[in-house]
């Protein structure tokens, strides 16, 4: 039954898959709702601009599901929520799960869920707690017949990056990867590395799991475009970009740039005709 709803997220062209990520404001961080502040607004043009999907929250999914008819973006939910991402780690650190997680999928119609896997310097706990998460939502994830994408997350110092850069070591990437794997991952949404031309390494890891990249910081158009096109040479299975998208000043038309780079293959400078 989670082919079903893996037909939903992935193209049928091209066997990839697009995810605007817009659950930043689940975390409780200044500065992530940037860009999102009028959720009703930002979900009507991510529709209108017509990604694979969209990754909202419980309070945030009503928006994307009570837009009328069958051609708009499928809900990919987020399930857990957590305290780590500011300049210095809180005393006490927690990743908590959504209660009835798989049921409250279903009631929303998601395609997928997605549920991270931290690994914090200074925080061992929350790689515990995560793991937890994972194991508790694996076996309702295949009851229920929805795909688990599980976010494996390498952070930097938080006193260096506030807990929300990408550290794009590979070997650390790779042996998380390999960690989601084993927990049971129907999707893995991965850090890409410092150099792309690696990437491959971290596919390879995934053992026939499908790899999408995150995006990280917003950087500049035509540097987001060149990333993604070496992540897709190098065998990612699609993208889930958030920041590069929603705090771009034209979402639509960075949004229909990177859809064609992933379902297309367009190139670089083919991409930014449509931005």
């Amino acid at each position: 039954m989670k082919q079903y709803r893996l037909n939903r997220l992935f193209n049928a062209k091209s066997n990839r898959c697009f995810d605007v990520a817009v659950d930043h404001g689940f975390f409780n961080q200044p500065g992530f709702l940037q860009g999102i502040e009028d959720m009703r607004t930002v979900v009507k043009t991510l529709v209108d601009a017509a990604p694979d999907a969209i990754q909202l929250t419980l309070g945030q999914a009503r928006h994307l599901q009570e837009i009328p008819g069958r051609h708009k973006p499928s809900l990919v939910l987020r399930t857990d929520v957590a305290n780590i991402y500011g300049k210095e780690l809180p005393e006490t650190r927690f990743s908590l799960m959504i209660e009835e997680t798989m049921l409250q999928a279903v009631r929303f119609d998601a395609a997928c869920v997605c549920v991270n896997l931290f690994q914090i310097p200074g925080a061992p706990e929350v790689h515990a707690e995560c793991v937890e998460n994972i194991l508790r939502l694996k076996p309702q994830a295949d009851y229920y017949g929805i795909p688990m994408m599980v976010e494996p997350l390498v952070f930097q110092p938080n006193e260096k990056a506030g807990g929300y850069m990408v550290n794009g070591d590979l070997t650390q990437i790779m042996y998380l990867v390999r960690q989601a794997v084993e927990l049971g991952a129907d999707i893995i949404k991965a850090d890409p590395t410092d150099d792309v031309s690696v990437y491959h390494k971290v596919v390879e890891t995934a053992g026939g799991i499908p790899v999408l990249v995150r995006g990280g910081g917003r950087v500049s158009d035509r540097e987001i475009l060149e990333r993604t096109q070496g992540l897709l040479e190098q065998g990612a299975s699609g993208i889930v970009y958030g920041r590069n998208v929603i705090q771009h000043p034209n979402p639509k038309g960075i949004t229909q740039a990177l859809m064609a780079m992933v379902h297309d293959g367009a190139s670089v400078d083919e991409a930014l005709t449509k931005i």
